[in-house]
């Protein structure tokens, strides 16, 4: 997969058509990728009353085909990626019409995706904390009397 995450594109099919945006993952075993702000769909959730959850609507991204989608070079123009190994006999990336090579994106979404786990473990465990002291003070409650 030529793509990668970070890069910047241009959607030149469907719904989205003329959009530039970023690309936030990539599925290269299906060539798909998904786009910041493009194919979005609306999903709909029905209320669940018994756990006071109200019915919602959410909006998503869904992948999108790698032929619906070009790269943008620095010069904001679509171009086409190449191969050549560098220097050092890394493999590196660059854009055709222009010649140079495409700068390697951090992977950030790692992180932002650890810390919202650390931050569900963290919530979950001072609910555990605040339930067991619920039932300490029930107990000590019905005791007294």
């Amino acid at each position: 997969m030529k793509f990668k995450v970070g890069d910047k594109v241009l959607v030149t099919a469907g719904k989205d058509k003329g959009l530039k945006s970023e690309i936030i993952a990539v599925f290269a075993d299906k060539y798909e990728v998904i786009v910041k702000g493009a194919n979005y769909y609306v999903k709909h959730v029905k209320p669940v009353p018994m756990l006071n959850k109200p019915g919602e609507r959410i909006r998503k991204e869904r992948p999108l085909s790698v032929g619906k989608i070009a790269i943008l070079n620095d010069k904001d123009q679509l171009d086409r990626i190449g191969y050549k190994v560098d220097d050092k006999g890394k493999k590196v990336r660059f854009y055709k019409k222009t010649g140079s090579l495409i700068s390697v994106a951090k992977k950030s979404s790692n992180n932002n995706k650890k810390n919202v786990a650390d931050k569900k473990q963290s919530v979950s465990k001072s609910k555990a904390k605040a339930k067991v002291k619920a039932k300490k003070s029930s107990t000590k409650k019905s005791t007294k009397k």
